[in-house]
């Protein structure tokens, strides 16, 4: 096992709330990655549309995932979101997070999700304090 599995191993091990979304890991490297999840009737608002706190959760768990793929402890400083679509019980959601910048002490994502339809559901762009410590 590669480092970067043992780290992906490490942080799906003990977060119980990236379990909790049902996330699935599709694709795991360095700077970057690729879940997917499904939508559940526990999931929805008030107008049985996902909730906004969900879209959000997966795409800071992609954002968490990718950054700390360098072995470096690192926490969000900074993220901002924007939802374009919304969803509905029973869909699978797609969660992409990029590594577009890594330096000493900060590093910027750019996290997208699709629905099966390949729309684009929300945007979000992150900046990461990385800690220094090590992950594992």
């Amino acid at each position: 096992m590669t480092e970067t599995e043992q780290i992906l191993e490490k942080m799906m091990q003990t977060d119980a709330f990236s379990q909790w979304l049902g996330i699935v890991i599709d694709e795991y490297r360095l700077g970057y990655c690729k879940l997917h999840y499904t939508i559940r009737p526990d999931m929805v608002n008030g107008f049985n549309m996902v909730h906004g706190g969900i879209i959000f959760s997966a795409a800071d768990s992609a954002f968490a995932f990718a950054c700390n793929s360098q072995g470096i402890i690192s926490v969000a400083l900074d993220v901002h979101i924007a939802f374009i679509c919304a969803g509905k019980p029973g869909e699978v959601f797609t969660v992409e997070a990029k590594e577009i910048y890594t330096g000493n002490k900060t590093a910027f994502y750019d996290i997208i999700t699709t629905n099966e339809q390949g729309q684009i559901v929300s945007t979000f762009k992150g900046t990461a304090y990385r800690t220094g410590k090590l992950v594992l």
